[in-house]
């Protein structure tokens, strides 16, 4: 009888010899945290397709930002749902809108104890629910809506923002939204940009938490999600504008694409496990079909395998908790 030259199960045999040899290594301070405020409620309100997630007030995300600082995860993102909309975003820029409104408060209660982010688009504000100014045809204007955009990121960087999530796709907006923040002082401020953002399917939940106005697709701005080389080619070329982090968005389809930029770019990349990726989870958790913990954790684990520095996940405090408990 012959027997097996090599042993790696060696590298497994006891819990403490199986942390020693792993790879891939998670903690709180690479997770981020989304969270939705909207405006002209009191009390946070469940979102359905999204359990466990709500829109907050202004007071409960001052308690909810705290909560994060204190299970020192690394920082929160922050989207507005405004009461009113329009044509062209215009609650997006106002200082009393409730994005910037909120940011204010967020930074007021953790200070820098967080990485205090904001979702630069303009489809929460839009009566049409497009990231972008339309044209008569109905198209996006990707000229015009850089104009907003420009006007959203200085807003946002007076009320405290100390990162900005340019998530709309449009070409040329890292430049652009850079030149007006330097032009402005605001050198320090930093830039995300969602650079591989495909037009999938596992962004319906987070549509009804921002209570998205939409009608047809992006499919003319965000990629196409049979391109893989496309979102290595606008990782570049956001680099190259100034962006400071890049993104890969949604997360576990796209763990290809998200190794492939973190091999192609010298800046930290992201990943944003998104709200699909979350419902499916919960759902099947629900049912009693999958451990819940086990594949939150999993799930996690397999996109910093990837490549990812850091993940946006809706799951950032409770992961955080569990992390603390292994230690």
């Amino acid at each position: 009888m012959s027997f097996p030259e090599h042993r790696p199960r060696r590298l497994r045999r006891t819990p403490a010899v199986r942390r020693l040899a792993r790879e891939t290594h998670l903690v709180p301070s690479q997770l981020v945290l989304p969270m939705f405020v909207r405006e002209g409620i009191t009390q946070p309100s469940p979102i359905g397709s999204m359990p466990g997630i709500v829109q907050h007030s202004l007071d409960s995300l001052r308690r909810a930002v705290a909560e994060a600082a204190e299970e020192r995860i690394g920082g929160v993102m922050l989207f507005g749902v405004p009461e009113t909309r329009d044509a062209v975003g215009s609650g997006a820029d106002d200082p009393n809108g409730i994005l910037n409104l909120a940011t204010e408060a967020v930074v007021a209660e953790v200070g820098d104890a967080l990485v205090v982010q904001t979702d630069l688009c303009l489809d929460e504000f839009t009566d049409h629910g497009h990231c972008g100014v339309l044209q008569a045809d109905g198209s996006v204007d990707n000229d015009a809506t850089l104009e907003r955009y420009t006007a959203m990121g200085l807003a946002q960087a007076r009320a405290g923002s100390a990162m900005l999530g340019l998530s709309g796709m449009m070409d040329g907006q890292v430049g652009a939204v850079r030149e007006a923040l330097d032009a402005e002082g605001f050198t320090d401020t930093l830039i995300l940009a969602y650079s591989a953002k495909y037009a999938g399917a596992f962004y319906g939940p987070f549509r009804e938490a921002v209570d998205s106005q939409l009608k047809g697709d992006r499919r003319s701005y965000q990629l196409d999600p049979g391109n893989g080389r496309e979102g290595v080619r606008e990782a570049l070329l956001d680099v190259e504008e100034g962006a400071d982090v890049v993104m890969v968005k949604p997360a576990l389809p796209y763990l290809d694409v998200l190794a492939d930029v973190k091999a192609s770019v010298d800046v930290p990349v992201w990943a944003y496990q998104v709200s699909g990726e979350y419902a499916m989870v919960e759902a099947a958790a629900a049912h009693g079909w999958i451990d819940r913990r086990g594949a939150i954790m999993e799930s996690l684990l397999g996109i910093r395998r990837a490549g990812a520095d850091a993940i946006l996940t809706y799951w950032a405090l409770e992961a955080a908790r569990w992390l603390r408990a292994e230690l």
